[in-house]
């Protein structure tokens, strides 16, 4: 089996059957499966996938895991040399399956590799990363790296036409090697949202993997998929998600740096856009009512489930 496709679907039926169609018609001569594991959709995912794509190995969980434990469900199962995590809101294009799965088998120091991504409008997205460090995330609270154009953590200087190896790969669209993810573990899955690929690739960096982004072409990522369903919840969760990263990694001095450092950036950002609301800019009062509830959200968000390694 070369590759191990995994695709956590939450109520996204129409976007989660593009996406089959999409990985079906790029796997060529590929021994492939394709895992999906549904978190207890209940707008009619299931009933789409068993109907349309009877090849796909389905897994119904109860409820609704989060992202790193849904897919630990199906990574347990994955039977490929490699595994691909991949987005329900995501087009694969062309031969990227079969030329990603090539390139990993000549690079056996690497454990982790992203493809190029692009925006709906074609534009390139910046699909990795560097760790994000308490340094950052102060200078983007204090709206510095916009203004010194520091834009090492994105890498948006970046034109991608170029291999170079990263702290971070998204989840979005990422191939893993399945013996260094048996010696690295599975995902984390105190992470329910966001940091939880932040995470595996830091743990496979310090143990020895390389994580490269290559532009081999290309996969589209709408963006829009189940985090959209999440309103405001969606920063309260990346504000737990990134807390308990640090907290895992820095110990719980650093964790609270970091949550302090993100609840001044979202009190921040509540107190512009509610003056913008005052002096009638268009759009700025949906904007204030996002980052209250943000705010408001908080306490929330700091992670109070214990901070340990995948089991």
């Amino acid at each position: 089996m070369d590759l191990s496709i995994v695709i956590v679907n939450w109520n996204t039926r129409a976007l989660l059957r593009d996406c089959l169609r999409s990985v079906f018609d790029g796997l060529g001569p590929l021994v492939a499966e394709v895992l999906v594991a549904d978190n207890a959709s209940d707008d009619g995912s299931v009933a789409m996938v068993r109907r349309d794509f009877p090849q796909v190995r389905l897994i119904e969980n109860a409820q609704n895991l989060g992202f790193a434990a849904g897919n630990n469900v199906a990574l347990r199962q994955a039977r490929g040399r490699y595994v691909m995590l991949l987005n329900t809101d995501t087009l694969v294009h062309g031969s990227v399956l079969q030329e990603a799965v090539a390139w990993l088998d000549a690079r056996p120091d690497v454990g982790i590799m992203g493809p190029r991504v692009l925006n709906a409008d074609g534009t390139v997205q910046p699909s990795c990363s560097a760790f994000p460090s308490l340094r950052h995330l102060a200078m983007q609270t204090l709206g510095l790296t916009r203004i010194a154009r520091w834009d090492s953590y994105r890498m948006t200087g970046w034109d991608r036409a170029s291999e170079r190896r990263v702290d971070v790969i998204s989840g979005a669209a990422m191939f893993v090697r399945r013996s260094a993810m048996q010696e690295v573990g599975l995902l984390d899955e105190a992470f329910f949202f966001y940091g939880e690929e932040t995470d595996w690739c830091h743990r496979f960096a310090r143990a020895g993997w390389q994580i490269v982004f290559v532009p081999i072409p290309e996969i589209t990522h709408f963006g829009n998929g189940s985090a959209g369903k999440l309103n405001h919840r969606r920063d309260v969760l990346m504000t737990q998600g990134t807390t308990r990263l640090h907290r895992k990694h820095g110990g719980r001095v650093a964790g609270l740096a970091c949550f302090a450092i993100l609840a001044a950036h979202n009190a921040s950002r509540a107190f512009f856009w509610s003056a913008m609301t005052l002096l009638g800019r268009s759009g700025a009062n949906a904007r204030a009512r996002h980052f209250r509830a943000v705010v408001a959200d908080l306490p929330s968000a700091w992670p109070a489930t214990p901070v340990g390694a995948a089991q």
